[in-house]
């Protein structure tokens, strides 16, 4: 046993397996590693394109609420100003009502007034007529003496 030729027959040997590996299992193991770099490369590129797309999604979601909150104020706004315009309208109608029953109310006592005044009148005209008849002693006729109690009882 030589130490030489055994070093020389490992040396040729591992020669030959560095060379078939380098032919037939080298390209594939490039080959596979640059298949998966490409693929870290794509899933990168589209890692940027989601976090771009998410900021302008998140950019057009905070455009929309503030849009939304602008509308809701405007709502609301028109809301308190149209409530603000029917408690107007009902004061309106309410002091339109009072003033009718008032103007109801005060024509319906110019009535009663008139109709007592009337009465008084006709009592008052008895009352003068046989206030006469008694200051006289004798007896007036009241059927011909009717013109006269009218006007009696008018300037009364």
């Amino acid at each position: 046993m030589n130490l030489n030729l055994t070093i020389i027959g490992q040396s040729i040997t591992f020669i030959v397996f560095v060379l078939i590996c380098m032919k037939y299992i080298w390209p594939l193991i490039i080959a596979a590693m640059t298949e998966r770099q490409a693929k870290i490369a794509d899933g990168l590129a589209a890692a940027d394109r989601a976090n771009k797309d998410l900021e302008l999604a998140q950019e057009k979601v905070m455009h929309a609420l503030r849009d939304a909150k602008t509308e809701a104020a405007g709502i609301l706004e028109s809301a308190n100003k149209r409530a603000t315009q029917i408690v107007e309208e009902a004061k309106e109608q309410a002091r339109e009502e009072g003033s009718r029953i008032k103007a109801a109310t005060q024509a319906e006592v110019e009535q009663e007034v008139n109709r007592a005044k009337e009465s008084l009148r006709s009592q008052v005209a008895v009352l003068a007529f046989t206030g006469a008849e008694k200051v006289l002693e004798s007896s007036v006729d009241q059927s011909a003496h009717k013109d006269m109690i009218d006007k009696l009882a008018a300037s009364l």
